[in-house]
């Protein structure tokens, strides 16, 4: 079967990622899966003119009920979607998006959505009265094993070669704190700034450094400009998966400020590689965090900083959560699972 699978191809984000993870689970199957950028396709004509072209399309898949489902309305093939965090937490707020997303959800075959128990009650507590009777599946966001991976080349002998912008003596005693993100206003980089600044000049060895690709060119300006001017706050150029992995392996904590989150795939990396996670209080990051069991989760950035100096100063708590954090990834997040998962959804299309 010959699948054409839409979703948002933003380079290096979490979309980008699940949309080529789902990509491969489809073509192991024995299955052919063309990937297209939502961003490239202008309407829903612009869809079926590529599903159209010789050899054609079978079925088609998209993340993203608004931004991608609607365009497979009118391809007449069986389609499925699958939620991302954007649809529940904002889209459907908005009643044009959310028409569009009933009439979606109530054409396509199947709906699935990659959560944890937290937001999927949310996505049917808002959208229950969108669902239709068919396949309605809840997949979780495979993982593969990371943490026997050999990183340590990549940063070179210095702790922090991959930010040349930091220097002091007492390079070894530095406290990273790493956020890792898509520079766009969802992502809320800016949110920690001044409360973590006032911090570092208190305590010159911790260090918030935000690593991600520049999505958003006017907001990222904004984002230079402010860490210019805070002092202990970096901003490093974004990195290949290998050299973020090695990055988040050479650092204290993972940071997460995020508006609104689908189920951040950076979260659930760094758990897998033993790094203790810190992350705003929002639906998307408590569905995967349990405070001071497998994470610590935050509501402001003052209490951001007291949670952070508790972990460096609590060796019984950072031992604890990285090790339920690796425990819940290999529990929840098993790739294989989610790998047959998705290859029965695409069977159901045929």
């Amino acid at each position: 079967m010959r699948v054409l699978f839409l979703a948002c191809l933003s380079p290096k984000t979490g979309n980008c990622t699940t949309a080529e993870r789902i990509r491969d689970h489809i073509i192991a199957a024995g299955h052919s899966c063309v990937l297209c950028d939502t961003r490239e396709l202008g309407s829903a004509s612009d869809v079926t003119s590529v599903m159209t072209k010789a050899p054609g399309f079978e079925a088609a898949l998209a993340i993203h009920l608004f931004k991608g489902g609607r365009l497979l309305l009118d391809t007449g093939v069986p389609f499925g979607v699958v939620f991302g965090g954007t649809d529940v937490n904002e889209d459907v707020m908005d009643e044009h998006k959310r028409a569009a997303m009933e009439r979606v959800m109530h054409k396509a075959r199947h709906c699935s959505e990659i959560s944890q128990p937290k937001p999927r009650q949310l996505y049917q507590s808002r959208l229950s009265d969108l669902l239709p009777c068919r396949v309605y599946a809840a997949v979780d966001d495979g993982i593969a094993e990371m943490s026997a991976l050999d990183h340590s080349g990549v940063c070179g002998e210095h702790r922090w070669e991959v930010c040349s912008c930091v220097s002091t003596e007492k390079v070894e005693d530095l406290r990273v704190f790493l956020l890792v993100c898509g520079l766009r206003r969802v992502k809320d980089p800016l949110y920690l700034l001044e409360a973590f600044s006032e911090w570092h000049i208190q305590n010159p060895l911790v260090i918030l450094i935000i690593i991600g690709p520049k999505i958003d060119p006017v907001f990222t300006v904004e984002v230079e400009e402010r860490v210019n001017r805070s002092a202990g706050v970096f901003l490093a150029d974004e990195l290949s998966k290998e050299e973020l992995h090695a990055a988040m392996q050479k650092s204290f904590t993972l940071v997460n400020s995020s508006l609104s989150e689908g189920m951040s795939a950076a979260i659930l990396e760094a758990m897998d590689l033993g790094l203790p996670v810190l992350a705003r209080d929002i639906p998307g990051n408590g569905a995967i965090i349990k405070h001071e069991v497998t994470g610590l989760l935050y509501t402001t950035p003052q209490e951001f900083v007291s949670i952070s100096k508790k972990l460096l100063e609590d060796l019984e708590l950072q031992e604890r959560v990285v090790k339920n954090g690796k425990n819940y990834i290999k529990t929840c997040h098993n790739l294989m699972e989610e790998r047959m998962t998705y290859q029965h959804l695409v069977e159901s299309l045929h």
